[in-house]
């Protein structure tokens, strides 16, 4: 592999989410409004399983 070539990264969890902030960006605002609401409410309950150990 040359200098000027990358390697192509594993994808990760991270990915995933930027692709859906990429997402819900390019939507209309009412649109948009509303994805990140549905995101935000799937992060919070994604944390607090955590908290709980679940």
């Amino acid at each position: 592999m040359s200098a000027g070539e990358q390697q192509p990264e594993e994808p990760s969890e991270e990915d995933g989410l930027l692709g859906r902030i990429e997402l819900i960006e390019s939507q209309p605002l009412p649109a948009r409004a509303a994805g990140f609401e549905q995101l935000h409410d799937e992060l919070l309950a994604e944390l607090q399983r955590g908290d709980h150990g679940d």
